[in-house]
């Protein structure tokens, strides 16, 4: 009897002592430098977002967080490489709606956004605007549409590449507007604002986080904003909504998952450090300044999310005849 007591115990410590052992390895999390994967080149609205978390973060967690730039194809290049790394809780990808809609749009992607990631929350949401260089001489949207019905083609808007949101924005003003423009892909927002600014394509659909100190500074100049309400940062520039297309609206969002096997302790610690950032006042300031409506949801609310966006964006590309021309 003694001794099946004994050997019961036994058991019942060798089972408290398994039971602790992802306890005791979470709580060494992290005990060296995280890496970020922003698919898209330094500089873009990606960057605005994952840069100055990754700043915080460091100090929070004691660990170094780096952000690795890798742009091309929409964003998809790098999705495909944060993919491919290992889910041990020190690679996160910082994402964007451009990879829900890249699901429908792009025929063959070497991963799949919700079998190889897992979510975390979204960061932060802005709208898109309509900015033109000052040498187009365009002071309204009509005057731009104006000119696009006499020129069909001749206008030529950037992107941070096929099926980025600046892409499809676009595509959808078009098909409304009944207008032609010529679409000029990027590997990035950097790339193309670069080009912009330089007067190499006439204009672009492009998001605040990326637009807005260049608006601010006179470089480029915004005729419209495609969310459904006016943006703090310019409150003089009117809605596409407002100018009488009611059914046009576009807001660009960006967001952190972890990578698949990624252990559910560490996602939500991430989540946790995330949230307590974005709740910082000097982060609050930098989103405030780019135009952005913070996130924060729960990882089960973000996954809901990305796939009503999916199935969202799947039907705006069909029935807009969206595709891929690059």
């Amino acid at each position: 009897m003694k001794r099946r007591s004994m050997i019961a115990a036994v058991a019942m410590t060798l089972a408290a002592l398994t039971t602790a052992v992802p306890a005791l390895a979470q709580s060494g999390w992290p005990n060296k430098p995280i890496k970020f994967m922003n698919p898209f080149p330094a500089g873009g609205g990606t960057d605005a977002f994952a840069r100055p978390l990754a700043a915080k973060l460091s100090q929070s967690l004691g660990q170094q967080v780096i952000v690795e730039n890798m742009g091309g194809a929409g964003g998809t290049v790098g999705a495909s490489a944060a993919a491919k790394q290992a889910g041990d809780g020190y690679t996160f990808f910082i994402g964007a709606i451009h990879h829900t809609i890249a699901e429908s749009l792009y025929p063959k992607l070497s991963y799949n956004l919700r079998q190889d990631f897992i979510p975390i929350t979204v960061l932060g949401s802005v709208p898109n605007a309509v900015v033109v260089h000052p040498k187009t001489g365009f002071k309204t949207m009509d005057d731009l549409i104006k000119f696009a019905k006499a020129n069909p083609g001749k206008l030529n808007y950037g992107s941070a590449g096929s099926g980025a949101s600046h892409h499809i924005a676009a595509e959808m003003f078009k098909k409304m507007a009944g207008i032609d423009m010529t679409h000029v892909p990027y590997k990035g927002i950097g790339p193309m604002m670069q080009d912009l600014l330089a007067g190499q394509i006439d204009l672009a659909f492009d998001g605040m986080a990326s637009s807005s100190p260049q608006i601010k500074g006179g470089k480029i100049i915004p005729l419209a904003v495609t969310s459904t309400k006016r943006s703090n940062v310019i409150p003089d520039v009117p809605t596409l909504q407002e100018l009488g297309y009611k059914d046009y609206e576009l807001t660009t969002w960006y967001a952190i998952w972890g990578i698949k096997g990624t252990p559910p302790e560490i996602i939500n610690r991430m989540h946790a450090e995330v949230v307590k950032a974005m709740n910082d006042p000097d982060l609050k300031k930098i989103w405030e300044a780019q135009s952005a409506t913070a996130g924060g949801q729960s990882p089960k609310e973000f996954e809901a999310f990305i796939n009503n966006e999916i199935t969202k964006w799947a039907k705006v590309i069909k029935d807009a005849g969206i595709k891929i021309d690059n």
